[in-house]
């Protein structure tokens, strides 16, 4: 990748990785829907100043529009409800080692419908390690017997699975669209959906009242994502989405360290030996052969 590719990745795993946190802190007093709703709005102002400043060209045909519409339920709705759910039960820790599990189930559907991004022998053993991993995460659990905690992480994977499958058709079907068209309007139309369900699924609506959940909302909604959108479609389109999605790299290391330090979580066998492996499996996807 070029210094401007690292230095855009870098920057969208610092804000992503953090986003866990803010999720953990912010369900305490308000429920996933209500959090996606507001977040997304803290999102859409950011972005619609962007693009008021830089005036990018919108899509030029009723199809792109539609592309843009489906992405705006499967890439940002539905993963941003399923993640922020997951967080009431399980740590903010375990949510992002979770999380980076994005790049293995975006090797397998980019194998089906990308023709530059085969999958071989080396992704697929980095592919079986990291399942392995994931595994060893739901172990404790399922030891444990908290059928509250395993919905909690199936309701993370299959947000993981969300962004794998997004990732890859929008690299197939939204192709020279600007990155500020490519996140604003999915996020218009996330947020329009969410709104809409929010007063009845979380009745009754309520307004956060702590300082700490704004604080939350307005990071996840501006940095979480206006800013990282931007990183992300930018990346998609310059590196792919095998090599974008790796930006997960960084989830566990900054999702781990920020709910260890600053939430007290436990930090124990399963966490460190299943977030290895996912990790390690990374690597070995990324490997050069």
């Amino acid at each position: 990748m070029k210094p401007k590719d690292w230095l855009a990745f870098s920057l969208l795993g610092l804000a992503w990785g953090s986003s866990f946190l803010w999720i953990k802190i912010a369900v305490q007093e308000i429920g996933p829907f209500t959090l996606v709703a507001f977040r997304l709005l803290f999102g859409i102002l950011g972005l619609l100043a962007v693009a008021a400043y830089n005036r990018p060209a919108w899509p030029a045909n009723r199809r792109l529009w539609l592309v843009l519409a489906v992405l705006g339920i499967t890439n940002t709705a539905l993963p941003f409800v399923l993640i922020s759910w997951g967080e009431i039960y399980i740590d903010s820790a375990l949510a992002a080692v979770l999380n980076s599990t994005v790049p293995l189930f975006t090797m397998l559907i980019a194998n089906f419908f990308l023709h530059d991004d085969r999958l071989t022998l080396t992704r697929l053993v980095g592919l079986l390690i990291g399942f392995a991993g994931i595994v060893v995460l739901l172990l404790r659990d399922l030891e444990a017997g908290v059928r509250s905690n395993i919905l909690g992480q199936a309701a993370v994977l299959i947000a993981a699975m969300l962004y794998a499958a997004s990732s890859v058709f929008a690299r197939r079907n939204a192709k020279g669209l600007s990155p500020i068209v490519q996140a604003l309007v999915p996020l218009l139309v996330a947020d329009a959906a969410v709104w809409l369900v929010t007063p009845i699924v979380e009745a009754p609506f309520t307004l956060p009242r702590l300082p700490l959940t704004w604080l939350a909302i307005a990071w996840l909604g501006l940095i979480g994502s206006c800013f990282a959108y931007l990183l992300y479609f930018y990346l998609l389109h310059s590196v792919g989405p095998t090599r974008t999605t790796l930006v997960t790299y960084v989830f566990p290391l900054i999702g781990v360290a920020l709910g260890v330090v600053f939430l007290g979580e436990l930090l124990d066998w399963n966490l460190l030996a299943g977030g290895g492996m996912v990790v390690a499996s990374i690597a070995v996807v990324n490997r050069k052969t």
